[in-house]
C-alpha cells in the first residue's frame, strides 16, 4: 500500500447520528481543523446492518483531530 497523500481523507470518528457527527465537526472547526461528514443518508436506516455517520479530515490533520477529540473527551 502506498503512503497516503496529505489531502487524502481519513476517518477520525464514527457516530450513530448526524447530529452527533456535526457536533464533532463543529468542535474540530473551533480547533482550526476542517472536517466533513459522510454517511448521513444511511444513518437513520435500521436493518440488519445500520449505517454509521463518519467524520473525516485530511490525512495531514488526522493526528491533531484525534488529539482534539481526546482532549474534549477528557474534559467532558
Amino acid at each position: 500500500m502506498s503512503n497516503p497523500e496529505p489531502n487524502d481523507p481519513v476517518i477520525v470518528g464514527e457516530f450513530e447520528s448526524e447530529l452527533e457527527a456535526n457536533f464533532i465537526v463543529s468542535r474540530l472547526a473551533d480547533a482550526g481543523i476542517p472536517a466533513w461528514v459522510t454517511g448521513q443518508l444511511t444513518a437513520g436506516f435500521r436493518a440488519e446492518a445500520p449505517g454509521r455517520v463518519r467524520v473525516l479530515v485530511r490525512t495531514s490533520d488526522a493526528e491533531r483531530a484525534r488529539e482534539a477529540l481526546r482532549e474534549d473527551a477528557d474534559g467532558a
